[in-house]
């Protein structure tokens, strides 16, 4: 349940009236920057008088460039003030992508890193010192009448098989997603932020927090396991919040049970496989329930698991669809499937994207309203989802469909595999077969590659053991933590120079 903001219309509705009701309650803490709410708020006017002294107005994108910090927040919540649209651009993308960002959403105002290059921007370029020295501004002074419909942000997919498409949220399906998180949201959370602040994980998620009157405790960057571990005990953290592999490397943190981490109600992970042991290892470790939650760039909020949901649950499934979401299983054609069939993942509600951003590019939405995901998977008898992997990653081997994910789920819980990366790779005579990327655990016997056939053979298919092997001392990821297959394959199938 909401704390304040039931009858509000914007997201800046929201934000004065925490900040008129809670004006000391803190909405960041950034290293040694705290700010309050009545701060954020004044700040963040003061920050919509600048970008419209250069011209700035309803319906102009802002590029926020900069790391996830009190500069960003005030950015993007000074940009909605004007009606303007914020999008984020991560830091730690290479300039090719961010060329190509910006030449979609053709930004009137970027605002970079101090010491951030901004070659192939146009508009005015505002560097984070401009935003941390704004004056504060008087947020009762409205300069345009907000709509709920009026778009909010731009949101970049991954593009991780082409070029990255920019969903589109405005007022309305941010606060749909605030009504749609159930009970990892709760009124004065304070909640450790990992993420990239221009990922759809932070860029939705403004109505939620701030009506919620939460604390966002942000890790510095880069990330370290170090780091979040002293903020969860310093800053009593109630809601834990990290991809997999952000929390594999506290867990590997020696004498891990001198930090003070009492204050946790709530871990919650996803954003990529999140494999059984590690589940049970943070729950045991931690002493709180664990939630896995599933949502793509496109619909940010879709299915999760429960903190009562017994531990088969957690390992076999993503969940049940969250409030007010629907989920369907259907076929190539749009036609829903029986319960435990694998076929496409299709999501409808009022939290699911207006669209992509720009002229051209095709929209995932059927015109009944359900979105096409992209991902595999099928409904148990329960309505949980069980999660098969990207579509774009299935693979056929000699006629039979592989998705890797499946494949993946079975090996990582092998002894002797650390981490693991399964992918479809060129072959003259079955056109693809598997290919398996492992990195052994520390001091375990190595199986080879007959182990890990053998393993995948005891439960799965044996078309979908995989076909050969690629030890590596660790897998390459992209800015999420998660695995990059494309750089991968890209190792297996380049030509020789």
């Amino acid at each position: 349940m909401n704390q304040v903001g039931s009858d509000a219309r914007t997201v800046i509705d929201v934000l004065d009236e925490v900040a008129t009701a809670h004006p000391d309650a803190e909405a960041y803490i950034d290293g040694e920057v705290r700010l309050t709410y009545s701060g954020l708020a004044a700040r963040s006017a003061g920050w919509a008088g600048t970008l419209a002294e250069h011209g700035i107005g309803r319906g102009d994108v802002v590029a926020i460039s900069l790391p996830s910090s009190v500069e960003y927040a005030v950015a993007y919540l000074g940009a909605l003030r004007l009606g303007a649209v914020a999008t984020g651009i991560n830091p730690r993308l290479g300039r090719r992508e961010v060329e190509g960002i910006v030449a979609r959403s053709r930004p009137s105002a970027v605002i970079v890193a101090d010491d951030h290059p901004h070659a192939g921007f146009t508009g005015a370029v505002f560097h984070r010192r401009d935003v941390a020295g704004v004056a504060a501004g008087d947020p009762s002074a409205r300069p345009v009448r907000l709509s709920p419909d009026d778009p909010v942000a731009i949101v970049w997919t991954s593009g991780t098989t082409g070029q990255p498409k920019g969903a589109v949220f405005d007022h309305r399906r941010l606060e749909a997603l605030s009504r749609a998180t159930g009970e990892l949201s709760e009124p004065f959370d304070r909640r450790l932020s990992p993420v990239p602040f221009a990922h759809v994980g932070y860029m939705t998620r403004l109505w939620d927090e701030i009506a919620n009157v939460m604390t966002s405790v942000i890790v510095p960057t880069p990330w370290s396991a170090l780091a979040a571990l002293d903020l969860i005990e310093q800053e009593r953290i109630t809601v834990g919040q990290g991809v997999p592999t952000q929390w594999e490397l506290m867990l590997r943190q020696p004498e891990l049970d001198r930090w003070d981490v009492s204050s946790l109600r709530l871990i919650a992970t996803g954003a990529a496989r999140v494999p059984a042991a590690l589940v049970a290892a943070l729950r045991h470790t931690f002493g709180c329930p664990v939630v896995v939650r599933y949502a793509t760039t496109e619909a940010s909020v879709i299915a999760g698991t429960m903190a009562t949901d017994p531990p088969p649950v957690l390992e076999a499934t993503v969940g049940a669809p969250c409030p007010t979401v629907e989920v369907r299983i259907a076929d190539d054609a749009g036609r829903s499937v029986p319960p435990g069939s694998v076929g496409m993942i299709e999501v409808r509600s009022p939290a699911v994207m207006c669209g992509y951003f720009g002229e051209g590019v095709e929209s995932p939405i059927r015109p009944d309203g359900w979105l096409v995901t992209g991902d595999a998977g099928s409904l148990d008898d329960d309505g949980r989802i069980h999660l098969v992997g990207r579509r774009s990653e299935m693979y056929i081997r000699g006629g039979y469909n592989v998705y890797p994910l499946e494949v993946e789920q079975v090996l990582v819980e092998h002894p002797s595999v650390a981490e693991v990366a399964v992918a479809g790779v060129p072959d003259v005579v079955l056109g693809a077969v598997g290919m398996a990327w492992v990195v052994w655990a520390p001091g375990a016997p190595v199986p080879g590659l007959d182990g890990l056939r053998r393993c995948c053979k005891e439960q799965l298919a044996d078309y979908k053991a995989p076909d050969r092997l690629t030890v590596v001392d660790s897998l390459p990821r992209n800015q999420m933590g998660k695995v990059d297959k494309v750089a991968l394959v890209t190792r297996i199938t380049a030509p020789d120079p």
